[in-house]
């Protein structure tokens, strides 16, 4: 039985506006098949994909079995698939140039939800141009397809939330005129990865972690996400964005969060929450200066990745021949509170660089007052690594005796492969993430004090740093980055912490 909060029997409506973009072929299309397939969502179930396109509702669906072919994570079932088919619909919808047909598709959704034996949760996702979202918001309101402070009423909001702060507030003032916050779920789909879930199952279901977890016992933290894609044909966006807003914004910022929050008073949504807004809260901003003290930015130029050459960043579609914007990010951060105090956090982030991962590595002290054992001089220090892509895992690094009669240190690694253990069982960030808005779960979105929050920093990284002052190109792509960001921990006497997570055989 599906519930609502107050323990009614609820069926779902699950309207997607941008029903032919990529983002719903790609990602929510096969999450919705893999939801139904295993049986996470009511019986009672129906989603509309609602596009501007002329497409009939037998060529849509065959468009749908085909997206969810080549992106399903364990392949398809053909009973699952004509269930999934049956309860997909198409609607062609003027939603941007013809309010009117908000009145006429009311009209069908009131229609199609009285077929129901159980009320619905009505969930609108805008998988749309950011440019958009205010607009549609506005509009399911005045056409009442969502009536404020109706908890069965909820819209789903993918990133970007605003292009600076400025436009984030007033995004926001438009959308809360028609929602509660509660029934607002902004996205930042990291906050569905199983290894981002876990860093508080890690840090307070283990006593062996949190007792530590303060600048008594951690040296540093470092916060790793780098790719060896460019823009892949999204050059006017990223023109928009660059690497602050695509990356740092979003996705790093809500690492460092869960990483450095305090413990919450519970598990609930609005606990967690509240711990990650303090937290950020007390990251220390940048003053404006135009130096770039702390942080280096980097552009790609061209290079070599995996035998193949590939264009520099001016040269993609859609990008101006002179750009400044940065494809490139590193800073030294600090959380300025009684945990943290001291304790330097590293990020960095970049586009076509030499290898693909998004990591977290927590640095741990060595121990004072062992130096005069001459074996355990020059030990590496105990390393926790939390892999959230591509291999999600975690490793952990101590030191212990080599076997042999000789008393000799050699540093051991325990290593957990998610994808080995769990093999074709690990849910997509997208299916958690519908599924946690179909039941009311809000600790995997993010809350407007927690995006406020964020774009205020990066505002004074903005203003710490002109890009325009930097000679871009500045790295090749292929390479590590820019010369400058390998300084940035030296200069504090500490060196960016290189973690290759040995590959796992697949289980048979």
């Amino acid at each position: 039985m599906f519930t609502s909060a107050g323990g009614e029997e609820r069926s779902l409506l699950m309207m997607i506006f941008g029903g032919t973009g990529d983002l719903t072929h790609r990602k929510l299309l096969p999450a919705l098949y893999h939801l139904m397939a295993e049986r996470q969502l009511p019986e009672e179930c129906s989603v509309i994909c609602i596009g501007r396109r002329e497409i009939s509702q037998e060529e849509y669906r065959l468009q749908a079995r085909a997206s969810v072919a080549a992106h399903s994570r364990s392949g398809v079932d053909e009973t699952h698939m004509e269930r999934f088919l049956s309860k997909l619909q198409y609607r062609r919808m003027e939603f941007v140039s013809d309010p009117a047909s908000y009145g006429a598709f009311r009209e069908w959704l009131s229609e199609n939800e009285a077929l129901f034996r159980a009320p619905a949760v009505r969930i609108f996702f805008l998988a749309v141009a950011p440019e958009h979202f205010g607009l549609i918001v506005s509009r399911l309101r005045e056409s009442r397809l969502i009536v404020k402070r109706n908890p069965d009423h909820r819209v789903m909001i993918e990133k970007p939330f605003g292009s600076d702060l400025a436009s984030a507030r007033k995004l926001n003032l438009t959308i809360t005129e028609a929602l509660d916050e509660r029934q607002i779920y902004r996205i930042d789909h990291y906050l569905g990865k199983e290894m981002i879930r876990n860093i508080l199952a890690i840090r307070f279901g283990n006593s062996l972690f949190e007792p530590l977890w303060n600048h008594h016992y951690i040296d540093n933290i470092q916060i790793t996400s780098t790719e060896t894609l460019g823009v892949e044909g999204r050059g006017g966006y990223y023109e928009r964005s660059g690497i602050l807003k695509d990356m740092l914004q979003n996705h790093l910022l809500q690492m460092l969060a869960l990483i450095t929050m305090e413990p919450p008073a519970d598990l609930m949504p609005e606990s967690i929450r509240d711990e990650k807004v303090k937290a950020l809260r007390a990251l220390r901003r940048f003053a404006p200066s135009g130096i770039c003290e702390g942080i280096a930015l980097g552009q790609y130029g061209p290079g070599v990745i995996n035998g193949r050459q590939v264009p520099g960043y001016r040269e993609e579609r859609d990008v101006d021949d002179d750009s400044s914007v940065p494809t490139f990010i590193a800073l030294r951060a600090s959380v300025d509170n009684f945990r943290w105090g001291g304790v330097p956090i590293y990020i960095r982030a970049g586009k076509r660089l030499d290898r693909q991962r998004t990591q977290i590595v927590i640095e741990f002290k060595r121990l004072p007052g062992i130096n005069y054992y001459q074996e355990f001089r020059d030990q590496p220090p105990n390393l926790l690594v939390i892999q959230v892509q591509p291999a999600e895992g975690m490793h952990f690094q101590i030191n212990a005796k080599r076997p042999g009669n000789e008393f000799r240190m050699d540093q051991v690694e325990l290593d957990y492969s998610q994808g080995s253990r769990f093999q074709g069982n690990v849910p997509e960030a997208y299916e958690q993430l519908i599924l946690e808005a179909f039941r009311a779960n809000s600790s995997l979105f993010t809350r407007w004090d927690e995006l406020e929050q964020s774009w205020m920093f990066v505002e004074s990284v903005e203003k710490m740093c002109d890009a325009g002052m930097q000679p871009f190109p500045n790295y090749a792509a292929g390479s590590r980055g820019p010369e400058r960001a390998g300084l940035l921990p030296r200069e504090d006497g500490r060196e960016w912490l290189e973690i290759q997570l040995p590959r796992r055989e697949e289980k048979e």
